[in-house]
């Protein structure tokens, strides 16, 4: 373990010392680093203008089937709340007609992390549009058919939507809000603040066909299972819900805090809330994704390897490390064919946020930006890196030229028009 981590581990007893030793060291850095605005062959999508422009999530792609249009959200700020009461606008981008945007709806529930989970629905992903919003006093999720303007409103919002469009699966998004700001939204107040392990639905499934909602997990149910001594008296909660290829398995990251100390482990389980494995628990897992329904890619610490890249087979115990260069946290994802992975880093120490290409062999960078410190802690911008269908072209959001902006790279130059 390096200095910086050991420092990091021992300060985390003391938040509010933390942040301001954080924020000296940083600036330190900083000052002492070799300034780097963008490397890379670098495009903008969004326009040039007072707004702020995001996608969210690493896991969906904005990408129609077609590869023509693109989703986004438009706001006015992301600096001053992590999950605002403002509405945002939804975007639509012709990448064949000059970038052109047009608004086609709103939403009122987002957050700087994920926005509203807007994504394309199954089974074409040209059509039809999902994405989360608050109305009448409750969460909900909205299906917007982009041809003949109408809507059909499903009572669950989405985390996570299926392949094939019939099936997604959801949290309580008042919960995480208030347990981890940036991911949850505002809209309600937690009606479980004060229960530290509620005897209360924590997952849900949703038939997006008619619209009927399910309870298939309490959040003691994950207390009870495979049962740790660190888990009493701790407050839990669930987090990054996604659907295998199939739509019939998920994973889940149940999180347990014990005063400032974070516990992790990685849960799979069948739709319906059964058959649930215990795939890795020794502490820490962070950003997964699945490759197929088999395979699920996940940076974690193991305790034979450290922190890194792991490749793990659902239902086994089979886990091996992929890329043993890469140490530092990102958010991966494979490509259509299943033959590369991008994924990101946090800044660095002279803010500089990197997007990685890799196979079976290697990794490789392939663009790099800068984090002004206006964006950092729960406002950060995080770089969420996406594949478009055919897995020639990757984008990702970033702050590098002072604000909020959707930018693309290329991972095929044959699809470089």
């Amino acid at each position: 373990m390096s200095i910086e981590s050991k420092v990091n581990s021992y300060l985390s007893k003391f938040p509010l010392v933390k942040k301001v030793v954080k924020r000296v060291y940083q600036y330190s850095m900083y000052a002492v680093s070799k300034k780097v605005k963008y490397e890379g062959d670098i495009h903008r999508v969004t326009p040039d203008d007072e707004y702020e422009y995001f996608f969210g999530y690493y896991d969906k792609s904005p990408w129609d089937a077609t590869g023509r249009y693109m989703l986004c959200l438009r706001v006015n700020d992301t600096t001053k709340s992590v999950a605002p009461s403002e509405p945002a606008d939804i975007i639509l981008i012709d990448t064949e007609n000059q970038n052109k945007i047009k608004v086609i709806g709103q939403t009122n529930t987002w957050n700087v992390q994920q926005g509203c989970m807007l994504q394309w629905l199954a089974p074409d992903h040209k059509n039809c549009i999902i994405y989360n919003d608050f109305r009448n006093n409750e969460f909900c999720s909205i299906i917007y058919d982009l041809n003949s303007k109408k809507e059909a409103i499903i009572p669950k919002p989405v985390y996570s939507v299926s392949q094939d469009g019939k099936t997604a699966v959801t949290l309580d998004f008042a919960r995480l809000h208030r347990m981890r700001p940036g991911y949850g939204y505002s809209n309600k107040t937690d009606s479980t603040n004060g229960n530290m392990c509620p005897d209360a639905t924590c997952i849900w499934s949703i038939d997006l066909i008619n619209g009927k909602i399910k309870s298939i997990l309490k959040y003691t149910d994950f207390y009870h299972f495979e049962h740790r001594e660190e888990m009493k008296n701790a407050e839990h909660k669930v987090n990054h819900l996604m659907l295998n290829p199939s739509g019939d398995r998920f994973i889940v990251l149940h999180r347990w805090y014990v005063g400032s100390k974070k516990y992790t482990r990685l849960v799979s389980v069948n739709v319906d809330g059964t058959d649930m494995c215990n795939l890795l628990d020794d502490g820490m897992v962070s950003h997964c994704n699945w490759k197929n329904d088999k395979e699920i890619i996940a940076y974690a610490y193991t305790i034979e390897n450290g922190n890194g890249y792991y490749s793990i087979e659902d239902q086994t115990q089979n886990i091996h490390q992929l890329w043993p260069e890469l140490k530092n946290d990102g958010h991966p994802s494979y490509s259509a064919d299943g033959k590369k992975v991008v994924t990101d880093t946090y800044p660095d120490r002279a803010r500089v946020c990197k997007l990685y290409l890799m196979d079976d062999k290697k990794s490789q960078i392939i663009a790099k930006v800068f984090a002004p410190f206006k964006y950092d802690n729960d406002f950060r911008c995080d770089l969420h890196p996406r594949w478009n269908r055919s897995g020639s072209k990757v984008c990702f959001d970033s702050v590098f030229e002072g604000q909020r902006s959707l930018y693309l790279v290329y991972t095929d130059m044959r699809d470089k028009k």
